[in-house]
């Protein structure tokens, strides 16, 4: 079972997802395994150039474009491999957590209001949505790269919140991030962080019952 909080006490009506992680893999090392065999050199690939925080910034908003060429312009001899990470994206998405997806499918099937709130770069998203066609599925997502914003700041949830006219203390957030969690919580909403399916269906159970 997931720590939650339940303001006020008050029921959940609206249940929002994150998406990578949650509905669907993610994983950098699948083309990169190929393309730098070396373990410890893609590690120090992944620590140094092709950053966390550098890819971050194309969820916050930054074109691709500009961002290979910030790091190209550091690493003028990797940037083949600078520009594989965005040519190669599509296998970093390389399946659906199938059991997720029921999850959320059983949700809108019996009337719950569901949407998504992502850090996702807009471009790489609308890719999601046509291989992934259950993305289309709730009733809307914000997507991070659209915005401009990213979790945990307080005002992509206020954002998520105004564009879907939620009401922030009765919205259950299922992300696997604490500090997504933890921004969700201070944001005034009930949230739960995901391990697995299993103990998501078991923390529904709990926080549906009202």
């Amino acid at each position: 079972m997931s720590e939650t909080i339940r303001p006020e006490g008050r029921p959940v009506r609206h249940i929002v997802f994150d998406i990578g992680k949650v509905l669907i893999h993610y994983d950098p090392n699948i083309p990169f395994s190929r393309l730098i065999p070396d373990e410890t050199e893609r590690r120090e690939f992944f620590d140094k150039i092709c950053t966390q925080d550098w890819n971050l910034e194309q969820d916050r908003g930054r074109d691709w474009g500009e961002a290979e060429a910030l790091l190209i312009e550091q690493f003028p001899d990797k940037a083949e491999l600078i520009r594989a990470f965005r040519l190669h994206w599509p296998e970093m998405v390389s399946h659906a957590y199938d059991s997720s997806v029921d999850i959320m499918l059983d949700l809108i099937q019996q009337g719950r209001d569901v949407t998504m709130l992502t850090n996702f770069a807009a471009d790489t998203f609308r890719q999601a949505r046509e291989m992934y066609p259950f993305l289309k599925i709730p009733r809307g997502v914000t997507v991070s790269g659209e915005i401009g914003l990213i979790k945990p700041d307080l005002a992509i949830y206020e954002t998520h919140v105004k564009s879907f006219e939620l009401d922030p203390a009765a919205c259950l957030f299922i992300d696997d991030s604490q500090k997504n969690v933890d921004g969700a919580i201070a944001a005034g909403w009930q949230s739960v962080l995901f391990t697995d399916p299993e103990t998501l269906r078991a923390d529904l159970k709990r926080l549906l019952l009202n």
